[in-house]
């Protein structure tokens, strides 16, 4: 059996990309979902982890972003795997609890992102259709970890039994 060397091999090792968003809902399950300016769907509140950045940094920091608050995300609720499709390759989800959030917390937000137009406090199935469908059903996921307060692991938004 013949060996790469070690650093051909780990030039061979699979990159995947990752995202780390934050569930924030009221004591009626509604979730906080933000409307971007530079996309269709809308999401929750999060993004992309940059190079180096592990994804519950990247979760404190697009909070502090798009929401203008240092509030800290909690535990981590869910893990998703994401297959790739024909724009983007591989990656990973995480989800953290950013536990219960009111209206006047909503209101008291200070968006002052450029990339974020709106903030709403809506119910999932309300908001599903402006959510692609696998964000929708990691949302989903979330809200059934949270309430559970057990972690969550998905594929493609959908849990993992067994």
């Amino acid at each position: 059996m013949d060996l790469l060397p070690f650093d051909d091999y780990v030039r061979s090792l699979n990159r995947k990309r990752m995202s780390a968003g934050v569930l924030y809902r009221d004591t009626s399950g509604r979730v906080l979902i933000v409307e971007p300016s530079y996309k269709d769907h809308w999401d929750i509140p999060g993004g992309a982890c940059d190079e180096g950045e592990p994804p519950w940094r990247t979760a404190a920091r697009e909070v502090g972003e798009e929401l203008g608050t240092d509030r800290k995300p909690g535990d981590l609720i869910v893990i998703d795997y994401i297959p790739a499709d024909e724009r983007m390759p591989e990656g990973m989800a995480f989800i953290f609890d950013g536990g219960e959030i009111t209206d006047d917390d909503v209101a008291k937000l200070d968006i002052a992102d450029p990339e974020i137009v709106s903030v709403h406090l809506v119910q999932l199935d309300e908001v599903a259709p402006k959510l692609k469908p696998i964000l929708a059903r990691r949302v989903a996921a979330a809200l059934d970890a949270a309430r559970s307060t057990k972690l969550v692991i998905c594929e493609d938004g959908r849990p993992v039994t067994g």
